[in-house]
């Protein structure tokens, strides 16, 4: 690598003489490590995606000028836009690749917030130039990525959260409290739901080469697709509806499983499923003849997953999750008017145990104990959260992550991070094992008579530490992805 003749290859220095003496301000972990506290005891930040939840990511790290933002990255200029206003002295980049390699000895800390199918190959490489980061949920496209960020991240001494910020919700401290006392009993049954897709799915194919829009160019979409396998620009892909379509998003799973599957992942310590199966809902538009969508997400799925006893539960427990609208029924121990999970009962979690229920919106928001004997216990109002950030925007979960990069790996305040990769990671990977089962279930061949046999419709089963379906081979094509040359995941 060639060497820079600035005064500190890693430095993002700014001087100001004071006498003969000079003050300098560099990046925090250029000046002895990660722990040390600079001068200015701020640290440089950048973007790579700086629209839409994107721009609320950087923001919230910002802290309201506690921190610098030196970089941004985003393909889409005009969805980045108020966030290079907001940021004006931050340098642009439309490739985050080239921002990564021109300033990153300038930079401390990267907020990561692209479609799904960039998160890991961005993740990684800040990762591997000492960077600490914070990635939008899912963690990433993948369970192999999932796994190789998990690592990296210990490999390299650096402060992760992937940003579920319910995870940060008190609510989620009520539940776990409950749980903790042992009100419940041993858990058993787990039921998980979500009112996604909220956006076009279990939609054929768009055909054609749509006409690119004014503020996006030919090289600006293939910057877009990434590691990608190559399609041509249509509306149905960008924005926002990427997320049903595999090769960007990972549909109702990616976009809720992460918000909604954390909190019983969290209370019941749950490691890696030992089996998956799943129901994925038809698309007719034909008598008889149901649609063969594989490049899309499904309109609507169930996935069960098994989980072995746990540490701080003694049973095994079958595991739920459902979509596009379809939720569980109510317990005969829940009143039959009440809502399940959020008010509206869109979405939610249920925890069954043998001594009663747990149930809880998004985030972990209006959680509810029902017991055996009839009573039901709501959150107190003056319930005492050990969140010591919740003044801040989303439960304080960016902002906990710049305190935590500042204080260091593997400080108290690290350590105290309700998402860091040690733990989102693995959540991450039992997310996406939905959307392997899912993929599983369309694969298929075309018998002479002309209709196709689904020869993937199986339980699967799952072996966490090596990665691998263990009775059905093809499956395991799913565990990683195909990379477009130059986007390899390293």
């Amino acid at each position: 690598m060639k060497k820079s003749k600035k005064k500190n290859r890693r430095g993002f220095i700014k001087e100001a003489s004071t006498g003969a003496a000079g003050f300098m301000i560099v990046p925090r972990h250029v000046l002895g490590g990660r722990g040390f506290t600079a001068p200015s005891d701020k640290l440089n930040l950048a973007a790579i995606g700086a629209g839409g939840k994107g721009g609320s990511d950087i923001w919230n790290s910002y802290a309201d000028g506690e921190n610098n933002v030196v970089a941004l990255a985003d393909v889409d200029t005009k969805n980045a836009a108020r966030t290079v206003e907001r940021f004006p002295k931050a340098k642009f980049y439309k490739d985050f690749r080239m921002m990564l390699n021109e300033m990153g000895d300038e930079i401390d800390a990267v907020t990561i917030s692209t479609p799904d199918h960039v998160h890991g190959i961005a993740a990684n490489m800040a990762i591997q130039r000492g960077m600490h980061v914070y990635v939008q949920k899912p963690l990433t496209h993948n369970i192999y990525e999932a796994r190789k960020l998990t690592e990296a991240a210990r490999e390299h001494k650096v402060v992760t959260q992937m940003g579920n910020q319910g995870a940060s919700h008190p609510g989620q401290e009520q539940l776990a409290k409950w749980f903790a006392e042992g009100h419940i009993g041993n858990v058993h049954t787990v039921n998980v739901w979500t009112n996604r897709p909220v956006w076009p799915q279990g939609i054929p194919k768009p055909e054609g080469d749509a006409a690119l829009p004014d503020h996006l160019s030919k090289s600006d979409w293939d910057l877009y697709i990434g590691p990608a396998e190559h399609v041509d620009y249509h509306r149905l892909y960008h924005t926002f509806k990427w997320r049903g379509w595999w090769n960007f998003g990972t549909g109702a799973l990616g976009d809720m499983g992460c918000h909604l599957m954390d909190i019983p992942f969290r209370m019941l310590q749950l490691g890696y499923p030992t089996e998956v199966e799943c129901s994925v809902g038809a698309v007719f538009t034909r008598d008889w003849s149901p649609e063969y969508i594989p490049e899309g997400c499904p309109p609507s799925s169930t996935v069960q997953l098994g989980f072995n006893p746990t540490a701080n539960n003694n049973s095994k427990i079958n595991f739920t999750w459902s979509d596009g609208g379809i939720r569980p029924f109510h317990p005969s121990i829940i009143p039959a008017d009440h809502p399940i999970g959020d008010n509206d009962s869109t979405n939610g979690v249920m925890m069954i145990g043998d001594k009663g229920v747990l149930t809880s919106g998004t985030y972990g928001m209006v959680p509810k104990m029902y017991l055996n004997d009839g009573t039901l216990v709501e959150m107190d109002k003056n319930f005492e959260s050990k969140n010591k950030y919740l003044d801040k925007p989303e439960s304080g979960h960016q902002y906990a992550w710049q305190a935590a990069c500042k204080a260091g790996f593997n400080s108290k305040e690290h350590k105290a991070l309700t998402s860091s990769f040690d733990y989102a990671g693995p959540m991450t990977e039992t997310v996406l094992m939905g959307n392997l089962a899912i993929r599983s279930y369309s694969l298929s061949k075309v018998m002479s008579s002309g209709h196709r046999d689904y020869y993937g419709r199986k339980k699967l089963l799952w072996n966490g530490e090596k990665m691998e379906i263990t009775n059905f081979e093809e499956a395991n094509q799913f565990v990683s992805r195909p990379y477009r040359k130059g986007w390899k995941f390293i």
